[in-house]
C-alpha cells in the first residue's frame, strides 16, 4: 500500500519543518504548487526506492540461503555482520577452522569442509563447503584402481591352482575327494570376488537378448552348490517362464550375490537352520524378482549399495554394489520392502 504524500508542513526527522512558511510565503501560488508537486513526487519516488532497496535486499538473502555452502560475514572486529543457517548450524566447525586458520580442509564429525575466506569492502567473508562426497568418490576411485590391479595380478596364479585342483581331483582317493572339493569351492569364490571387482572396476555393460528366466533357476541352484555354509539351509525357487530382453551372466551375477548375502544372514543368526526363497514374475512392463530369507536383519540399509563397505563377516562390500549397478544396466531398482519377512525386491524392464 502506498503511504500518503507527506504536507509541506510536515516535520523532518530531527523535527524541523521541511519547508520554512516565510519561505513559502515568497512563492506564488503556481510556483507553490509546483513546488508541492515536485516534493510529493520526490516523497514517492523515495518510497519506490526503498521497497526495491528491500525486495532487493530479501532477494539476496533468499540466494545466500539457497546457496550449499556456509557463508559468514565479519566485521573488521571480527564480529558477526551475517551468517546464512547452514553458517548457523555449523558453528562448531567454523570454530575449529577458525583456530588452526582458514583457508584448509577439515574433517569434522566425519564429514569433510573445505573452507575459504576473502576480504571486500572492509568485510571478511568465509564459506564451508561440504565435500565429504567428493572426497568419498576420490577415495573410491583410488580403491576400485587399487583393486582391479590387484585383481589382475591374482588372476593368473589363481587359475594355475583351480586348474592344479582339478588334476589332484583325479589322482586322489575317494575319502580326500571332499577336501578337494572345498578347495575347489573356496577357488571359486575367490575368482568370483576378482571377477565381481573387474565388473565394477570397469563399469557394468548389459548385453541384452531375449530369453526364457528359467535360464536363471539353473544358474542360482549353481551358484548353491558352489558356495560353502555350515547350516541347514534349504532354496526354494519359483521362476515364471517368462520370455524377457536380459544378460543372463549379469543377472545370475547380482542373484547370486542377493542369494549369497542370505546365506550368510542365515550363518550369522542364531538359529540353526535357515529357509531361501527365489520369485519371479511378470508385472506389466516389469519382471520382478523377490528374493526372502530368514536370517539375521539388515543393520545399516545405508550402507547396503555403498562400494566397499559391509557389516557382514564374510563380505567385501563389492556384492550388492556391483548388483545395483548390473540392476540399472537393466533400466531397473532395487529396493528393501518394508515387509515382516526380509525381503529384497529387484525390478527391470522386461523389453529392450
Amino acid at each position: 500500500m502506498k503511504k500518503p504524500p507527506l504536507p509541506l508542513e510536515a516535520v523532518s526527522s530531527s523535527g524541523d519543518a521541511i519547508l520554512d512558511n516565510g519561505l513559502l510565503d515568497r512563492f506564488g501560488a503556481q510556483d507553490r504548487q509546483e513546488l508541492l508537486r515536485l516534493l510529493n513526487e520526490f516523497i514517492l519516488q523515495s518510497y519506490k526506492v526503498e521497497k526495491e532497496f528491500k525486495d532487493y535486499k530479501a532477494l539476496y538473502e533468499w540466494v545466500i540461503e539457497i546457496l550449499p555452502q556456509a557463508i559468514w560475514v565479519l566485521n573488521e572486529n571480527k564480529s558477526f555482520f551475517y551468517k546464512n543457517s547452514k553458517a548457523i548450524e555449523s558453528q562448531d566447525v567454523f570454530e575449529k577452522a577458525k583456530a588452526l586458520g582458514f583457508n584448509l580442509e577439515i574433517e569434522h564429525e566425519g564429514k569433510n569442509y573445505l573452507f575459504q575466506n576473502n576480504k571486500i569492502q572492509g568485510k571478511e567473508i568465509i564459506t564451508a563447503t561440504d565435500i565429504t562426497k567428493q572426497k568419498r568418490q576420490e577415495r573410491l576411485v583410488s580403491m576400485g584402481k587399487i583393486s582391479a590391479h590387484l585383481a589382475h595380478e591374482i588372476r593368473n596364479p589363481v587359475g594355475s591352482i583351480s586348474l592344479l585342483t582339478s588334476i589332484l581331483l583325479k589322482k586322489v582317493d575317494n575319502k580326500t575327494k571332499p577336501i578337494v572339493f572345498e578347495l575347489q569351492k573356496a577357488l571359486w569364490r575367490v575368482e568370483r570376488i576378482i571377477k565381481a571387482t573387474l565388473l565394477f572396476s570397469k563399469g557394468v555393460h548389459a548385453n541384452k537378448t531375449p530369453q526364457s528366466l528359467l535360464l536363471l533357476e539353473d544358474e542360482i541352484q549353481e551358484a548353491l552348490n558352489q558356495y560353502t555354509y555350515t547350516k541347514e539351509i534349504t532354496l526354494t525357487t519359483r521362476i515364471a517362464p517368462t520370455t524377457a530382453h536380459y544378460d543372463l551372466s549379469l543377472l545370475s551375477i547380482a542373484l547370486q550375490n542377493f542369494l549369497y548375502n542370505a546365506i550368510d544372514a542365515i550363518e550369522e543368526s542364531h538359529s540353526e537352520e535357515g529357509h531361501v526363497e527365489v520369485i519371479a514374475f511378470e508385472e506389466g512392463e516389469w519382471v520382478v524378482f523377490h528374493i526372502k530369507d530368514d536370517g539375521k536383519e539388515v543393520l545399516d540399509k545405508e550402507l547396503l549399495f555403498e562400494p566397499f563397505e559391509t557389516t557382514k563377516l564374510k563380505g567385501n562390500g563389492l556384492g550388492l554394489a556391483l548388483s545395483l549397478q548390473v540392476v540399472e544396466a537393466h533400466g531397473g531398482r532395487i529396493t528393501l520392502l518394508d515387509t515382516p519377512d526380509k525381503t529384497f525386491e529387484i525390478r527391470i524392464l522386461k523389453g529392450e
